[in-house]
């Protein structure tokens, strides 16, 4: 059993629009974290997970599916933010072979002034990309307030 053609085609079209979104987005806050604040997208986006939890820790798989990385990836960016003062790694207490990262004093200053850089971009970079028609519909259901379930 397969899709009507034209199915296809519309699957195919909205993938590439939320492809070509993304990578508007991702170059807007790419360039503007790391002219202001020395940090990627992906930093950014650990920074941010960690600081959402109650005690801005999380387990290193955690933080790779917060982060959409592998876990080699998301060992060695956390690496980097370590070497870097941002994170710290720590050994779970119950259980030896867990491993959390934890945001540190410096990560929680350095994301507190880099979230201002962030959002702006992203609500610049969204106003710009819903200029181009394509883009407009993805745009209008990005912005509309959750659904709150009953």
């Amino acid at each position: 059993m397969g899709y009507p053609e034209d199915s296809v085609e519309i699957r195919a079209r909205g993938w590439r629009t939320l492809a070509a979104l993304h990578g508007a987005l991702e170059s807007a806050l790419e360039q503007a974290l790391q002219r202001d604040h020395a940090l990627s997208v992906v930093e950014f986006t650990v920074l941010d997970a960690l600081s959402r939890q109650t005690d801005y820790h999380m387990r290193m798989a955690q933080l790779a599916r917060a982060a959409a990385l592998s876990s080699s990836a998301t060992t060695r960016l956390v690496t980097r933010l370590e070497e870097r003062g941002l994170l710290a790694r720590f050994l779970c207490a119950d259980d030896r072979r867990g491993i959390y990262t934890e945001l540190t004093e410096e990560g929680r200053k350095l994301l507190a002034e880099a979230t201002p850089t962030h959002d702006a971009t992203l609500e610049e970079a969204l106003a710009e990309a819903s200029q181009t028609p394509e883009l407009r519909p993805l745009i209008d259901v990005l912005s509309q307030p959750p659904v709150s379930a009953v």
